[in-house]
């Protein structure tokens, strides 16, 4: 019996009595009856279908009766017969209703004694039927996820894990789907918590820190889950929810980075199609990535609801998960981790403790034992003392850390990277805390801003400056600066209290203040009138309408500002937040007559503001406040601020975390210390690339040695003899006659009967002539 089936394509011919070993499945699949066929259509071929689905359920029975006896004839009928009811099991739901039950069954059942390929073929297909709806996600990730977590298979572990992540990404690619998403969770952090000793949770881990990366599942019920395993009892499980705490953020970061930098330039390929040959395939090409880019634009205009908190700020009790690592993995003499593991479960609850602003105190008692130059990895614990440190610690806590570290790594006897790393810690943690410092210890390390090494004298120079801000009166007169001591001088800086608190406020603000006031000042000019004059032309309601920075005026009620006379002569040179909107010089020679009417800093500051308590500010103040603050942190780097650079604990934001190389300082980089291959490393970064510079013989050669071939016997030759002292020789054969030519190849035959010139077994043969 002979059917032909004729859709829109090919013509496939399928005989319903032959069997599918005999038929392969490429052509016997190849063809998906669509659901928008007519029922007559599908009844047509229902006997067709019936004869296949008869001789799966036959091939299917005598497997599961004998699993493991099964012949390889009939493992590759089964297999061909299960991915084509898989393919069309759609268009006849009553013949296939218990198909998904089977195929779960029998890779759930015996999955351990399954044939490769069979294996492979039955998780394929259920999630071919995952996609044509017939089960649902949940059922098919509560079938797979078991299977991941038991089975010994290296390759099905990894096809699982594979097949898991494309389903979890695949059902939140349009919406997120909290249904799902929940529930998976849900079974992530009932296999942590149900055996802390097993190494299982580390599937939980690493499902988790992949959608977590790919901004998948970015809620507290995913951090949750992390927050388990970093307690549990398995090393490995530790270690990996502590990295995720530690790391997951830049992962997520790194790969949103990487994402933006793939975006198409739709003016670059439109030029591309004028000048290359016009192809259909080209053209196609061209299209989708015009479409694609076109999408990333509209998106970009879109408001992102989604905002990405960082798991450190996701947990639901940080003081009570610090004090849980702490006591479990670090205090606890029982604790398996090894020391480098340990590390790294102190620097998330430093992390914490400095993040959140929390109380541990038997916390800091314990680096008492690690903070010696004999220690090693001693500098990520410095590291982790100062990010344990904050201003709400008592700093008769933090005064023998201190003093300890002084002792310990900074005096005249220590090595330059010791007193480096030493001095670099001390000032992170008094960045935090500035009462930590005794006044007698501080002006006796301050001398150390005159020693030779280089990292020495800048990580003093470093502490110095930081309390020329903090605390000038604890430095000598001659150490205060000029700033310091006249601010002293009048009283404008008091003595800092335990527990005292800054006053919020908006960063850069004096920037805006400054601008407006500058722009206020060269309309009047403009116009004619003082430059002090209050401007009241412009509506605050046409900013709001119109988002314009460049119309944005600074008016408000009469009686509400303070007159803002010229500060062509105010010198800001010194001012860390100083932006590229400086009076001109056409304002400062006009202004030269105003000298006695020019602001005070403290006018300066109630100004300023004046400007976020009375006012509210629109979206172009707030548009040119950010590009204000980009403009002072671009010039603030220039080379010829140097006097108005930042310290970097000023530009460090709190969530960065303190590194080890930053306790290092220059030492790390130090030339004199340094083997000869670093410093030539170090040399040889800011240099370019040069192979592309290469000569098409070289690329030749180098691609020659890589493939592993060898050179020619004319390379060979070059490279057996220096050039110059084959050159008289070369230059003689040319001269040779061609007697002493016939001479010399006789010559050559005759050595080569003898084995050379010394001859076999001391046999002699005189030249022949």
């Amino acid at each position: 019996m002979l059917t032909q089936m004729r859709f829109e394509g090919p013509t496939y011919n399928i005989r319903s009595r032959r069997t599918p070993s005999k038929l392969p499945a490429r052509h016997l699949f190849a063809l998906r009856i669509n659901a928008n066929h007519s029922s007559a259509l599908l009844r047509s071929y229902i006997e067709d279908f019936r004869a296949q689905h008869y001789q799966y359920e036959s091939h299917r029975e005598i497997f599961m009766a004998a699993p493991s006896s099964a012949t390889d004839t009939g493992l590759i009928s089964l297999r061909d017969l299960i991915d084509f009811i898989s393919h069309v099991s759609d268009c006849y739901p009553d013949i296939c209703k218990d198909f998904p039950q089977q195929l779960i069954d029998m890779l759930m059942q015996h999955h351990l004694v399954l044939e490769t390929e069979l294996r492979e073929k039955l998780v394929g297909s259920l999630v071919l039927l995952k996609k044509k709806d017939i089960i649902d996600s949940e059922r098919l990730l509560h079938t797979l996820f078991p299977i991941l977590v038991s089975t010994p298979s290296k390759t099905l572990r990894a096809l699982l894990f594979q097949k898991i992540l494309s389903e979890l990404r695949t059902a939140n690619s349009k919406t997120t789907n909290h249904k799902l998403n929940r529930t998976m969770q849900t079974v992530l952090f009932n296999l942590v918590t149900s055996d802390r000793t097993s190494a299982k949770g580390l599937w939980a881990i690493k499902i988790t820190r992949e959608l977590w990366k790919r901004q998948i599942w970015t809620e507290a019920k995913a951090v949750e889950v992390m927050k388990e395993a970093a307690l549990s009892e398995n090393e490995k499980v530790v270690v990996g929810g502590v990295r995720f705490f530690l790391g997951g953020d830049k992962e997520r970061e790194e790969l949103e980075d990487e994402s933006s930098d793939d975006e198409v330039n739709v003016g670059q390929v439109k030029h591309q199609l004028t000048i290359n040959k016009k192809t259909r395939k080209k053209a196609r090409a061209a299209e989708k990535a015009i479409k694609s880019a076109r999408n990333k634009e509209k998106k970009k205009g879109q408001p992102n609801v989604m905002l990405n908190f960082s798991a450190l700020h996701l947990l639901h009790d940080p003081q009570g998960f610090s004090e849980n690592m702490f006591f479990k993995h670090l205090q606890n003499g029982k604790s398996k981790l090894n020391l480098e593991q340990k590390l790294l479960v102190l620097q998330l609850v430093s992390r914490l403790v400095g993040l959140h602003q929390l109380h541990i105190m038997p916390l800091y008692s314990y680096f008492q034992k690690f903070l010696t130059p004999r220690q090693p990895s001693v500098t990520s614990f410095l590291a982790s003392l100062a990010q344990a440190t904050h201003d709400l610690v008592p700093p008769d806590v933090l005064e023998p850390l201190v003093q300890k570290i002084a002792n310990e790594f900074v005096s005249e006897a220590s090595a330059g990277q010791v007193a480096t790393a030493g001095l670099n810690a001390i000032r992170e943690i008094c960045v935090r805390q500035p009462l930590a410092m005794d006044e007698t210890l501080l002006q006796d390390l301050v001398m150390y801003k005159k020693s030779k090494d280089k990292g020495v004298m800048m990580a003093s120079k470093g502490l110095l400056s930081l309390y020329r801000d903090v605390g000038a009166q604890m430095l000598k007169k001659r150490d205060r600066g000029k700033e310091a001591a006249m601010s002293l001088r009048a009283g404008e800086r008091s003595e800092r209290r335990f527990g005292e608190q800054a006053v919020g406020q908006i960063e850069g603000l004096e920037l805006l203040a400054r601008y407006k006031d500058e722009e206020r000042r060269k309309k009047n000019i403009e116009k004619g009138l003082p430059s002090d004059a209050e401007d009241d032309e412009d509506n605050e309601e046409d900013n709001w309408d119109a988002w314009n920075v460049e119309d944005d005026s600074d008016d408000d009620v009469d009686g509400e500002w303070i007159n803002v006379e010229d500060d062509a002569d105010i010198n800001l040179s010194d001012s860390d937040d100083e932006g590229k909107s400086r009076p001109s010089k056409k304002t400062k020679q006009e202004g030269e007559e105003q000298k006695d009417g020019e602001k005070s800093k403290a006018e300066e500051e109630i100004d300023f503001l004046k400007l976020a308590t009375t006012r509210i500010l629109t979206p172009a103040d707030l548009a040119k406040l950010a590009e204000l603050r980009a403009e002072a942190a671009a010039e603030a780097t220039l080379p010829g601020n140097k006097g108005r650079v930042a310290a970097p604990w000023t530009s460090r934001h709190t969530d960065d975390p303190l590194t080890a190389n930053e306790i290092e300082g220059l030492a790390a980089l130090s030339a004199a210390k340094a083997t000869r291959e670093e410093r030539i490393a170090h040399a040889k970064e800011g240099q370019t690339d040069r192979s592309e510079h290469k000569s098409k013989e070289a690329r030749k050669k180098e691609r020659k040695e890589q493939e592993g071939k060898s050179t020619t016997n004319k390379e060979k030759a070059r490279k057996h003899k220096p050039f110059l002292m084959s050159l008289g020789k070369a230059k003689s054969k040319n001269k040779r006659s061609l007697k002493d030519v016939s001479r010399a190849l006789k010559a050559h035959h005759d050595r080569g009967k003898r084995g050379g010139k010394r001859g076999n077994l001391g046999t002699t043969v005189g030249p022949s002539r």
